[in-house]
């Protein structure tokens, strides 16, 4: 048996019954729905006509919500249900960034994702779903794809259907009947600043018109569920926090080449640093979570296609690694602290990078699918590193010319693959702290002193701070259903 859903627009008057007996037969909460309708008005006045869109969980064939989510909480049934186990879910909201329908949402009250399971209880002792019941004019149809037999089957067969955001390759089981092209294709319909009946929530506040990616004329929508940004300042300083302690350990190894002054400072600050900003590189990944007491979850019972999961041991190994080297070198083995820092160049190296695979997982979002994403992040991460070498003690005679040669290479790579990764606007913390770049590179040509160092490390954790909250919450501004 492999379950789905018919929507038969040609027969929905919009009158949000399937989404009432939904919310009523599985407690979903205020503000939150696992189906609703869409209302998209096409034409001119006096020619207009108002199409209503059923949208909900899609239950994938291949699920990317499953893939991503990192303690299988996720998981496809035989039955083509996407289904979902709230005693496994951590609250870490990656399948709701990974889903292009917008199909989750967080319980607020038990700290979980909830999704539409197809009424699993329900069809298991061989009832409809609620919203198939209480349709009064047979516009939902759920049933067995499988058997060419079926009602749905036979729908599917006879009648031209389209399905929603085929090329993300997520193999929906939702087919539409006689569905407005716009309303099924995110941004395609222009969106106002107040809905029918009700103003818009403050987090659903129409997104900004990009050049090039102008909605079509004179197709508007006028009713649609709000959906709120799930990650936030948490998501953003990790991504710098992460950075800041692998680009310590990235330059570890080169600071006596760099002529920082031998002593504690060459010794011991770089992993000093590298560990206490992974330690709050962690603390700030479990306080996100909806249910930080499962966050064990993630280490000892993991889904290994997820990159939280292979992020995870990245940052475990990194950890480990520096902190040996740190104890090697307080234990008075100065030849296997300096092997270790080599070998933990590359876990750096990762931990600053692997959040680009992280994000290319999250396929409902178009704006973090860019090109060249690693390179920037690892770029990022250099900078940083050289910023904190050149605050660092020097040999009285040895010139800063290697690291400042080293931050305009770095700042040069930086420059280069922002302005050429395409994108179809750059965020407002990118452009600030491209123009910064540019009003110190003189420092950075000319070598840098400790007080120009401090003046670029200031620069450097305050402009990327500005791009990684705007990224994080620009790619959440874009609509998804």
């Amino acid at each position: 048996m492999q379950l789905g859903f018919v929507i038969d627009q040609r027969k929905c008057i919009g009158c949000h019954a399937c989404t009432v007996a939904c919310k009523m037969e599985n407690e979903v909460p205020v503000g939150s729905f696992r189906t609703w309708v869409k209302y998209t008005e096409a034409g001119k006045f006096p020619s207009v006509r108002r199409h209503f869109t059923v949208l909900r969980c899609n239950h994938c064939d291949a699920a990317p919500c499953v893939e991503i989510c990192p303690v299988n909480a996720l998981h496809k049934r035989k039955d083509a249900i996407v289904d979902l186990d709230r005693d496994l879910c951590i609250g870490c909201r990656a399948c709701m960034q990974a889903c292009p329908y917008d199909a989750l949402y967080l319980n607020d009250d038990r700290g979980v994702a909830e999704k539409c399971h197809f009424c699993a209880h329900r069809t298991e002792v061989g009832l409809e779903p609620a919203c198939v019941i209480v349709c009064p004019v047979q516009a939902i149809v759920a049933g067995d794809t499988s058997d060419p037999e079926t009602p749905i089957s036979k729908l599917i067969r006879e009648q031209e259907t389209s399905r929603r955001r085929l090329e993300k390759g997520t193999k929906p089981r939702v087919w539409y009947i006689d569905a407005l092209k716009e309303s099924l294709v995110p941004g395609a319909a222009a969106e106002p600043s107040s809905y029918l009946w009700s103003d818009r929530a403050p987090h659903d506040q129409p997104p900004p018109v990009v050049p090039g990616f102008e909605p079509t004329p004179d197709i508007t929508t006028v009713l649609d569920a709000p959906h709120r940004p799930e990650w936030g300042w948490h998501v953003w300083l990790y991504l710098v926090t992460k950075n800041i302690s692998a680009g310590a350990a990235m330059v570890a190894p080169f600071l006596a080449w760099l002529g920082v002054a031998s002593g504690f400072a060459r010794d011991f600050i770089p992993e000093i640093v590298a560990l206490a900003f992974l330690a709050i590189t962690n603390v700030l990944l479990v306080h996100d979570l909806g249910r930080p007491e499962r966050a064990w979850r993630i280490m000892f019972a993991p889904n290994t296609k997820s990159w939280l999961v292979k992020g995870a041991w990245v940052l475990t190994g990194f950890g480990l690694v520096t902190t040996a080297a740190l104890v090697a070198r307080w234990a008075g083995a100065p030849a296997l602290a300096d092997a270790l820092r080599w070998l933990n160049l590359p876990l750096a190296v990762l931990t600053s990078g692997y959040s680009a695979f992280l994000f290319a997982q999250c396929k409902g979002r178009d704006a973090w699918q860019e090109r060249g994403l690693f390179v920037s992040l690892v770029v990022k991460a250099l900078v940083l590193g050289f910023a904190i070498a050149a605050v660092l003690p020097r040999e009285a005679d040895a010139p800063w010319l290697n690291a400042g040669r080293l931050l305009k290479i770095a700042t040069s790579v930086f420059i280069g693959v922002t302005v050429f990764t395409h994108r179809p606007r750059k965020s407002a913390g990118e452009t600030t702290l491209l123009l910064m770049l540019l009003a110190i590179w003189p420092l950075i040509s000319f070598g840098v002193d400790r007080g120009a160092g401090a003046i670029l490390l200031m620069v450097a954790l305050v402009g990327f701070a500005a791009i990684e909250r705007s990224w994080i919450l620009d790619g959440q501004a874009r609509a998804i259903s």
